[in-house]
C-alpha cells in the first residue's frame, strides 16, 4: 500500500504551489485507481493546520474549502484512513531509537510508525527527513 504525506496533500490543494500540477496528478492516479492507498490521520490534521494558517499562506485557505477537498479525497473507494493501531508502540519506539529522533522529528516518526503498522510499503513525500527512519520506503512523486 502507498501512503501520502502532508506536503503532497498541501501541494495538491494549493494552486499557488509550484508543485501543484505534479501533486494533483499523483493524487488523481491514486484516487482513481483500484489499488489501496492511505492517508494517515496525523497528515489530515497537519494538512488542515497548514493550509488554514494565516502566517503560512496569504490568503490562507478557508476551513470550509479545506474540508471540502478532504471530503472529495475521502470519496475514493480505494482510500484507507489510517491511525495508531494496537501494534503502533513497538514500531514507534524502534523508529525513534534507530533514527535517533528528537524534537519535531517525532511527528515524522509517528507517521512512519503508523504506516509500518498498516503494512504501507511506500510513503510519498517531499520531506527528506523520513529517509532516516527504517522500514518505510520514501519516494518523492514530484521528482519526475
Amino acid at each position: 500500500m502507498i501512503a501520502l504525506d502532508t506536503n503532497i496533500l498541501v501541494y495538491a490543494h494549493r494552486m499557488d504551489s509550484p508543485w501543484h500540477a505534479s501533486a494533483v496528478n499523483c493524487l488523481k492516479e491514486l484516487a482513481e485507481g483500484h489499488t489501496p492507498w492511505a492517508i494517515p490521520w496525523p497528515c489530515v490534521h497537519e494538512f488542515l493546520s497548514v493550509v488554514t494558517h494565516p502566517r503560512i499562506f496569504k490568503p490562507p485557505t478557508p476551513l470550509a474549502v479545506a474540508l471540502a477537498d478532504l471530503e472529495t479525497w475521502f470519496e475514493s473507494p480505494s482510500l484507507r484512513r489510517i491511525g495508531e493501531p494496537t501494534t503502533y508502540w513497538p514500531h514507534l519506539r524502534q523508529l525513534l531509537e534507530a533514527g535517533r529522533v528528537a524534537g519535531p522529528a517525532v511527528h515524522d516518526a509517528r507517521i512512519a510508525a503508523i504506516c509500518r503498522s498498516h503494512g504501507v510499503s511506500v510513503l510519498l513525500s517531499a520531506d527528506r527527513d523520513f529517509t532516516r527512519l527504517p522500514g518505510v520506503q520514501v519516494r518523492n512523486p514530484l521528482n519526475k
